[in-house]
């Protein structure tokens, strides 16, 4: 496995869009689920000695297909971050980093533009990067969506995109060109 770092994930929205439509697979089942939540907790061992979480859902249900922590050491807010990105995911159909740079990181403004309050609705979205939508080809809306907690929002993000980038390149349908930066997508073994 290789353990170069992460790329850094970008701020304007027109790239994270681009990127993000970059992404979409041929398929997503359970099985994909599981070897892509293993790919991803297997980066995060090698990125950092700190704890993460990884999970992955259906977008039409709660109903988990992965979950697992990187080491030991989670904490329950992990727990509330993933579910707090997933919902903001499942509200919006774009990943949290998209809606942490459209927001420049001020959850109050996010909170006061969708009509959140203050109360506790506003407190279950997180504009943090590390939920990522899963699309697929000729499927309207999103199948699936990618959580880590854990490490820094914009590490969080991008362990999932080099992961999906990984995925959709075996799967033969990512032009390398697409990637940022034009680098390569890192490659996880299984």
């Amino acid at each position: 496995m290789t353990t170069r770092p992460l790329r850094e994930a970008p701020r304007d929205l027109p790239s994270i869009i681009k990127l993000e439509d970059s992404l979409k697979l041929t398929h997503f089942t359970a099985d994909d689920a599981f070897s892509l939540g293993l790919n991803i907790r297997q980066r995060l061992r090698a990125l950092s000695s700190n704890s993460a979480v990884v999970s992955i859902s259906h977008a039409n249900s709660q109903n988990l297909l992965f979950h697992a922590t990187s080491r030991p050491g989670v904490q329950p807010d992990n727990d509330i971050w993933v579910a707090r990105k997933r919902k903001t995911v499942h509200r919006w159909g774009v990943s949290t980093w998209f809606m942490s740079n459209k927001f420049k990181g001020d959850e109050a403004e996010f909170a006061r533009k969708y009509a959140l309050g203050t109360g506790p609705e506003a407190g279950s979205y997180a504009i943090h990067g590390g939920g990522v939508p899963v699309r697929v080809k000729g499927v309207e809306g999103i199948v699936a969506v990618v959580v880590v907690s854990g490490l820094k929002q914009e590490e969080d993000h991008m362990v999932v995109v080099e992961a999906l980038e990984e995925f959709v390149r075996q799967e033969g349908g990512l032009d390398k060109k697409r990637s940022v930066e034009g680098e390569d997508p890192v490659v996880l073994d299984a």
